[in-house]
């Protein structure tokens, strides 16, 4: 099988988008989990975002002119993180989806990146298998959470709309725990009107870009993160990713009534810090 591969444009977000959604919902369904997008339209959308990012490198594999899969390096911070990458089902298994993570990991060297990251399925064993063959090392365990809101506020601890104020206290925050900063990531979510902090005792002490399947959350310890999951509209997306390691949030969600959906594992290849505090990683990482 002759595989090609190109940059994307925004006019492939349909057919990557398509392949995004019947990819990622036959793999959930051969495991019996319900699938990450619920409608075919989702997955456009998203692949018409990613696609108009210029902090976004893209490739795109074809066979005999057709798309059959797609994989995308977010280049907005020393971090890298992949994803999603996707193979159409009747290609799988092909070598196609490593020779697309062997593109975007040829990039992130080129670009110098400290470290590539990435969260996968728990539960499909050859991208686990596939991606540690490649250099990433397992970090940590995360259990999807989703449920209603939960409209509760923690006594002493205030949160608030994020602005662009906020900016240096958040990133110092999270250079503290993380060694690094997500500072493009955190501006865009303000400009969006999705980004909220907590505040303790007068200062800034957690904040979260949302609470959902994109978004990161930085704590000094759980109670920011407990103050910030309340106060969280909804979540967004197939739910948020909480590091199932933490055992006392981990049963505190549960005891709120929120239900785990699916499994996953934040892997990475390079820098990696073991966190100085709490968090919560983005489905990039």
């Amino acid at each position: 099988m002759q595989v090609r591969f190109r940059s994307g444009t925004a006019e492939d977000a349909q057919s990557c988008g398509l392949i995004c959604f019947e990819s990622f919902k036959a793999i959930a369904e051969q495991h019996n989990f319900p699938p990450d997008f619920p409608s075919p339209d989702i997955a456009v959308g998203l692949l018409n975002s990613i696609l108009s990012r210029a902090d976004v490198y893209s490739v795109i594999a074809e066979v005999d002119g057709r798309i059959v899969g797609s994989n995308f390096l977010w280049e907005h911070a020393v971090i890298a993180g992949v994803g999603p990458i996707t193979v159409h089902p009747s290609v799988q298994n092909g070598s196609i989806g490593r020779r697309l993570m062997e593109h975007v990991l040829d990039r992130a060297h080129t670009q110098r990146f400290a470290g590539v990251r990435l969260v996968q399925a728990a539960y499909h064993n050859r991208s686990l298998s596939m991606y540690t063959k490649l250099g990433f090392d397992a970090r940590e365990p995360l259990s999807t959470m989703q449920g209603p809101a939960l409209k509760l506020t923690l006594p002493g601890y205030v949160v608030r709309k994020a602005t662009e104020g906020d900016l240096e206290a958040c990133n110092r925050l999270c250079r503290q725990v993380h060694g690094h900063d997500r500072a493009r990531e955190l501006l865009d979510a303000i400009k969006q009107d999705t980004a909220m902090v907590v505040e303790h005792d007068g200062r800034l002490t957690g904040y979260a870009t949302s609470i959902g399947f994109f978004g990161h959350v930085v704590g000094r310890t759980n109670e920011e993160l407990k103050a910030l999951i309340g106060a969280a509209p909804a979540f967004l997306g197939p739910g948020f990713l909480l590091p199932t390691r933490n055992a006392e949030l981990f049963r505190w969600c549960l005891e709120q009534g929120l239900r785990v959906v699916q499994p996953m594992t934040l892997m990475s290849q390079g820098l990696y810090q073991k966190p100085l505090g709490a968090f919560l990683p983005s489905v990039l990482y």
